[in-house]
């Protein structure tokens, strides 16, 4: 347990060592509050579907978390390339363990990027429905950062180069994104388009913190908290079997 320990730690101080990493990832989801949020508030206000920023802040939290799980996964490459992953390897400890402690290191940063934009959120209009639900939205959002912070996991354990980890992680997370609920109402939709959404593991985040933060619910909750903690606990032991056959 010492070493699971050991690695969420490393990774939580590296992050708060990064003062450029904090305020740098904080650039485009203020972007996207801001354009899209007043940009468009008008037009899906007139369309009947209410407050815009309430509609669309939970997923921009949820895109945060997103990008800063998923690229923590370059961490496997970087330290495969710098030597300090062969060190970690020949340590007479489970590698379970290690993937653990860098997995649940690298959510608990992401959730912590997703909280500080929750608070950007509040400046800017944003109004939750019921501070009782909170907790659980956090909850919600430390699952999401988890889910994909093993996916990123996977993603790296097969690669040893930084270059082309960012470029398949960029045409994998816009889709994600983009494909997810953040920025528009799932009803209605073609049903092709309606497809891909249900396949989107983030779409179930974005909803079921959502429906905590504002009432608003595409799914059930249940329903939500199923498919999430299906495809975590799947790729959690599916980034713990592929870093354990990575040869540093």
């Amino acid at each position: 347990m010492e070493i699971i320990y050991t690695m969420w730690l490393r990774q939580i101080i590296k992050y708060f060592r990064s003062r450029s990493r904090i305020i740098g990832s904080l650039g485009q989801p203020l972007l996207f509050l801001i354009s899209f949020g007043f940009g468009f508030g008008s037009v899906f206000q007139r369309a009947g579907n209410g407050n815009y920023i309430e509609f669309l802040a939970p997923g921009i939290i949820l895109m945060s978390v997103l990008f800063t799980a998923i690229f923590s996964g370059i961490e496997v490459i970087w330290d495969r390339q710098f030597g300090f992953l062969k060190e970690t390897l020949v340590a007479p400890v489970s590698r379970l363990h290690i993937v653990l402690g860098r997995t649940l290191g690298g959510a608990t940063v992401a959730s912590i990027q997703g909280l500080i934009v929750f608070i950007l959120t509040l400046f800017i209009g944003f109004k939750p429905e019921s501070a009782g639900m909170m907790l659980g939205a956090f909850g919600i959002m430390f699952l999401v950062a988890v889910l994909f912070t093993s996916l990123g996991t996977v993603i790296a354990s097969t690669m040893d180069d930084m270059q082309g980890f960012q470029l398949i992680m960029n045409f994998v997370v816009m889709p994600i994104f983009f494909l997810s609920g953040a920025l528009f109402p799932l009803d209605g939709l073609p049903t092709a388009l309606a497809l891909v959404t249900r396949m989107n593991p983030l779409t179930y985040g974005v909803d079921a913190v959502r429906g905590a933060m504002v009432g608003t619910n595409s799914f059930s909750m249940g329903l939500d908290l199923a498919i999430l903690i299906t495809l975590t606990a799947a790729l959690l032991g599916l980034g713990s079997y592929m870093f354990s056959k990575i040869q540093a």
